[in-house]
């Protein structure tokens, strides 16, 4: 990935950040605290470098939850819209940046998936699933 800036924002757009590169990881995470907070099968999370992430704008409307439990866990998110916004591992070694939130292309493609153990029962990966490029057309 190049050192060029990747933007992103919440929902509603009060919150914005950017960073200038990933650590080369991008992965779909699927344990239940993932499919908890994003409310999906899985997470789509870009790692960061903290000092190549910074927060443009909205920083007073960011809330976030960690769970006691978890050593690297927490989550970030807009006060306003509801949004999951990026966060520092309780480490503070790393910021995960989660994909759905980007505005621009980060250069890098997921390349893994983890916690597959954990996958949800009604989960069916996406390429085995029909395809719309819009809504689908009722018959």
């Amino acid at each position: 990935m190049s050192s060029q800036n990747v933007n992103g924002s919440c929902l509603c757009g009060k919150v914005t950040y950017r960073f200038s590169e990933s650590i080369g990881i991008f992965q779909y995470c699927h344990c239940e605290r993932c499919r908890k907070f994003t409310g999906s099968a899985h997470a789509a999370n870009i790692f960061v470098k903290p000092e190549n992430f910074e927060w443009a704008t909205g920083q007073e409307l960011i809330g976030r939850y960690e769970l006691p439990e978890a050593k690297y866990f927490a989550t970030c998110f807009c006060k306003n819209c509801g949004s999951s916004l990026p966060w520092l591992i309780q480490s503070g070694k790393t910021v995960v940046v989660p994909a759905g939130t980007l505005d621009d292309d980060p250069g890098i493609k997921p390349t893994q998936n983890i916690f597959c153990a954990f996958d949800a029962a009604w989960y069916v990966p996406a390429n085995e699933l029909k395809s719309f490029d819009g809504l689908p057309v009722k018959d």
